[in-house]
């Protein structure tokens, strides 16, 4: 006799949605994921607290090869969710993986990765050799720009190699974040992973993406004068009168923070490492930024006084700072809003919080895939080198579904990130508003 199967609504899922009680659905059945979220998913805690209670098929699909299916059994709590349905737009992103998946497009990593390598040794050995081998300033502070371009190439490997395995087996792949990273970088990548998964499962949620969180510096929107809740940082996001005066100028020193943002980066991985957070491989990731923090102060100290000292320091962090440029471009000018992410609308919603850069072929290098980022957000395991490739299937599924596919030039996206700072920025000069009370409007937003 067939065993008669169990549901549960989609109201009874969603109340399993805080730490200590976490369940989520995936092609109708319902998995008790708690201990999972915390003693073993690769992508920490916050990926899965983000989207508990809800159907997350397309978010696992997005994030998962096909081995992972095989392991949800062990979750299974033996009910099935009643009002299970699948959207269009859904059924179609998920035809779409299947069919990338059977073109091998997830295996083709291609050699860029070694190139990179390659091109990271020569870029180091040049500035190493200018710094000890010249006497010229002008030498050095090329030398100081060369190794900020060294960071960015080095970001765009511990990028990739975080969202998939880019050498030819894992310890191999920890080897090369840890040296891009930690190494050269001096940017713990468990801190970098925790921050970057966060953002793809909530992408431009004003409380629960950490890319969007910049107070007081910047707000992309007056939401953020509620003083929301920083569900990353876990604290309070004050809109005072500090962070009034400060976003009232973001529009005019968002260029020049962004040449100094790699320090937030450092102070960010050490909090992460010396916070009580469980973190894979504490141990290696100190060594790692050590290393950095030996080496770079060390060849720094080379250089024949303090004035040549800091212009290679601020010429490496401000040639580094394009790089922090590009990470919000895709990002700042897109819809925003306040809440949890829906698993539901998985398509829709990275879709409408993501540019692309238009770009040609030859300036893939620059932009290190973050030109197709509507693409990477839908498939975060596709190898960059395939992005291009499938740009025009995202692009007529979004024409389909009548859907945003947002692009544009990387002059225009400048301007159109300064324009959205320059809007708040207004909002935010209007003294005859007073900073709003946050009592009613954090009772709202509370999750979980």
């Amino acid at each position: 006799m067939a065993e008669t199967k169990r549901y549960i609504s989609r109201a009874e899922l969603g109340k399993h949605n805080r730490v200590g009680d976490l369940w989520i659905s995936i092609q109708g059945k319902v998995y008790d994921v708690t201990r999972w979220a915390v003693d073993g998913h690769p992508g920490g805690e916050l990926p899965l607290l983000n989207l508990a209670g809800q159907d997350v098929t397309d978010a696992f699909i997005a994030y998962h090869p096909g081995t992972a299916w095989q392991h949800l059994n062990m979750f299974f709590t033996g009910y099935y969710l009643e009002d299970f349905a699948v959207s269009d737009v859904s059924k179609d992103y998920r035809r779409l993986a299947s069919e990338f998946s059977k073109m091998g497009l997830f295996e083709k990593k291609g050699h860029g990765v070694f190139v990179l390598l390659c091109l990271i040794s020569v870029l180091f050995s040049l500035s190493v050799y200018g710094v000890l081998c010249s006497e010229s300033v002008w030498v050095h502070l090329l030398c100081g720009g060369v190794m900020g371009f060294l960071w960015i190439q080095s970001g765009w490997i511990g990028h990739d190699s975080g969202h998939y395995q880019v050498m030819v087996n894992r310890k191999m792949n920890r080897f090369v974040q840890i040296l891009t990273g930690n190494c050269l970088a001096g940017i713990s990548i468990a801190w970098w992973k925790l921050n970057h998964n966060t953002h793809h499962i909530a992408c431009n949620s004003l409380d629960f993406d950490p890319d969007l969180q910049h107070m007081p510096f910047f707000a992309v929107s007056s939401k953020l004068f509620h003083s929301l809740r920083s569900y990353f940082y876990e604290r309070k996001m004050n809109f005072d009168t500090a962070a009034r005066f400060l976003v009232s100028y973001q529009h005019l020193t968002f260029y020049p923070v962004m040449c100094f943002a790699r320090i937030n980066l450092f102070a960010q991985s050490f909090l992460l490492l010396f916070s009580g957070k469980k973190v894979s491989g504490r141990g290696l990731e100190f060594i790692g930024l050590l290393v950095f923090w030996v080496w770079y102060p060390l060849l720094v100290s080379c250089l024949p006084n303090w004035g040549e000292r800091l212009m290679f320091v601020v010429a490496s962090f401000s040639v580094t700072g394009i790089q922090h440029v590009q990470f919000c471009l895709n990002h700042f000018s897109s819809d925003v809003y306040v809440g949890p992410p829906n698993g539901n609308d998985w398509f829709e919603t990275q879709t409408k919080g993501t540019l692309d850069i238009k770009c040609s072929e030859w300036m893939d290098w620059f932009h290190g895939g973050l030109q197709f980022q509507i693409e990477h957000h839908l498939f975060p395991r596709l190898p960059r080198c395939q992005l291009r490739k499938v740009s025009p299937f995202v692009q007529e599924l979004c024409k389909k579904h009548n859907l945003p596919y947002n692009c544009a030039s990387f002059w225009k996206a400048n301007v159109m990130t300064v324009d959205i700072l320059k809007s708040a920025a207004m909002q935010a000069r209007d003294w005859t508003k007073p900073i709003p009370k946050n009592l009613v409007w954090e009772a709202v937003n509370t999750h979980g």
